[in-house]
């Protein structure tokens, strides 16, 4: 295929923009798909993307479009997500185009994400078109985000398009300025083969299906590749492009995106990020597609049933096929028995993976609770990373304490500044600066430490700007703490599973809290259960969950009240017994009432 006819383009926007919509248009005018195949969210192809209402996956396909200068062009859309925890998969994205369309909602403006994805995409040089997307709305303002548009990107007004992606309207206009305004991708077919592994899903028949896009030479059926990273050697069994399936071609040129077959059965050879290239004629440097993720956010994964193990470990790994910015690791707990220490993106990343593991691969799991990587610095000088609590150092070894801290914006109503001053302060927050994105809009930067806005910080931003504020942030530095390790002993017996680092000044609300909420969880047994809340060796906080009281005395009737006494006795010296013998069974729900309580 001639490169002057192919144009690869991506899809950003904030979260609930009309990306989606906007893909459904352009394949329904391009005629990719028959009208029997076509539904809202075609390319949202996951029953959790559906239900939920956004994109989670990248989805590639390709469009054929006659445009109006009589040739037929090769579109190859890459549709991304728009939560500030998918931004990795954009970030792939972008790196397989040379274009993007930034859409922004006529009714709500520049939003954080927006904003984010926008420099994602002048990172990786691509050409950008602006486009305000539903202009049919009532409440649409479109010559205010004109004049955002026009001050973020300095481009002039006729630049911008306006798009009613349910109404159809601007999809014509769109197509030609992808082409007019889309470079078409460089590359030579007779250089050495190099093609960059943007994405890939595992097939239980196929094996680990890579999804690419060939930078220089080209790529058939019976060449033999290999991988940058691992030099893992492969023969071709089949290539091809995407529509809604997977459709075989003859080869895969130079410019184009497309997916490779062979037989890749172990699922780590193919790596996304890594570089294909021959196996006959190497080239000696990979490609730059994008960098190495950092998880933010850490939890241990352990299967409801121990010897379910295995099957939870062969999930994760083929998961992590699918989703590049999943990291794992094995560990034990003493509560839990063998399990994944699991890193993801955020909370939502973490309440995906999970949802994904149950649906997909059929795996029921405990998950603890969701905590940040702390670096600490020993008194000798050694620094350490810790990502579960119960890892913590002794208190009377640790010189200082570190966590990562996040530079957060905010996109607000003007009207709720101080309302989102007041929430920010309350989670340790150092306001940095205020700009204006309009008259009525403002951007808020907050330094503030991840930890603090990972469980309901959004939840409480949106409750208390009516639903109008968005939120973003990316990974600053760490920085020094005073921070403590809250244990939580059930009958003397600490729990590694419900350990967590909190703030000194918290701790003894958050330990309180804790122990109450565990006290409604935990069932009665026949002997008292004592649930502390612990400092180093110091109790901040203690629940009695009241023992089970069995009538021992209700087969007597008359007699002599030492007859009812020798009894009562007997069953106290038995319940001591059964106190140090018995185990407390912790309901999966205890887990997971951490989430709920207030830090």
């Amino acid at each position: 295929m001639d490169q002057r006819y192919i144009r690869n383009f991506s899809i950003i926007a904030h979260i609930d923009h009309g990306k989606s919509t906007l893909a459904d248009r352009l394949l329904e005018f391009t005629h990719t798909l028959p009208p029997r195949e076509m539904r809202e969210q075609v390319l949202d192809n996951m029953e959790l993307e559906r239900e939920r209402g956004i994109t989670i996956k990248a989805h590639a396909i390709r469009m054929n479009y006659k445009a109006e200068d009589a040739n037929e062009y090769i579109l190859n859309l890459i549709d991304t997500p728009g939560h500030v925890d998918f931004t990795y998969e954009v970030s792939r994205s972008l790196a397989a185009c040379e274009g993007a369309l930034l859409v922004v909602d006529a009714s709500q403006g520049v939003e954080a994400q927006t904003i984010s994805n926008l420099f994602l995409a002048l990172e990786n040089n691509l050409s950008i078109i602006p486009i305000i997307n539903k202009i049919d709305l009532q409440g649409a303002q479109i010559d205010m985000v004109k004049s955002q548009l026009i001050d973020i990107l300095g481009i002039e007004e006729e630049e911008i398009l306006l798009v009613s992606a349910r109404q159809g309207i601007g999809v014509k206009e769109t197509l030609e300025a992808i082409i007019k305004r889309t470079p078409p991708p460089s590359g030579d077919n007779k250089n050495p083969l190099k093609g960059l592994i943007f994405d890939s899903f595992f097939d239980q028949y196929r094996g680990t299906v890579p999804y690419i896009r060939i930078k220089e030479g080209c790529l058939k059926k019976g060449d033999r590749i290999k991988f940058f990273s691992n030099q893992k050697d492969y023969e071709i069994d089949e290539v091809g492009y995407f529509r809604l399936k997977l459709i075989p071609a003859e080869k895969l040129s130079a410019g184009e995106v497309g997916y490779l077959m062979a037989n890749i059965k172990n699922v780590t050879d193919a790596r996304v990020g890594d570089t294909i290239i021959s196996a006959l004629n190497p080239s000696d440097s990979p490609l730059f597609g994008f960098k190495e993720i950092k998880p933010m956010v850490f939890s241990g994964f352990y299967p409801l049933e121990s010897e379910n193990y295995e099957e939870l470990k062969d999930a994760l790994e083929k998961l992590k096929t699918n989703d590049a910015s999943l990291v794992f690791e094995p560990e034990t707990s003493n509560a839990l028995g063998f399990g994944f220490r699991c890193g993801f993106l955020g909370l939502l990343h973490l309440e995906i993976v999970q949802e994904r593991l149950n649906r997909e691969y059929g795996q029921s799991i405990i998950a603890t609770v969701p905590n940040v990587k702390y670096r600490v610095t020993l008194k000798d000088g050694k620094e350490i990373y810790i990502e579960n609590p119960a890892h913590m150092p002794p208190i009377g070894k640790i010189e200082r304490i570190e966590e990562p801290f996040v530079l957060a914006q905010i996109i607000s109503p003007s009207e709720y500044i101080g309302n989102i001053m007041k929430l920010v302060m309350e989670r340790r927050g150092n306001y940095k600066t205020t700009e204006y994105v309009d008259r009525f809009r403002v951007s808020l930067h907050f330094e503030i430490p991840f930890s603090e806005i990972i469980f309901d910080f959004y939840d409480k931003l949106k409750s208390i700007t009516r639903g109008y504020a968005s939120l973003n942030y990316e990974w600053v530095d760490y920085k020094e703490s005073e921070l403590v390790r809250l244990s939580i002993l059930i009958n003397g017996e600490p729990v590694d599973a419900l350990s967590s680092i909190v703030h000194r000044d918290k701790a003894y609300f958050y330990g309180k809290n804790l122990c109450q909420k565990l006290r409604k969880l935990i069932p009665r047994q026949l002997f008292e259960v004592t649930i502390q809340a612990s400092i180093g060796s110091k109790v901040i906080a203690r629940e009695s969950v009241k023992p089970l009281r069995k009538n021992v005395t209700a087969k007597l009737y008359g007699g002599d009240v030492t007859r009812k006494r020798k009894l009562l006795d007997k069953q106290k010296e038995g319940k001591k017994r059964m106190k140090q013998v018995g185990s407390v069974e912790i309901p999966q729900e205890a887990f997971l009432a951490i989430l709920q309580v207030e830090k």
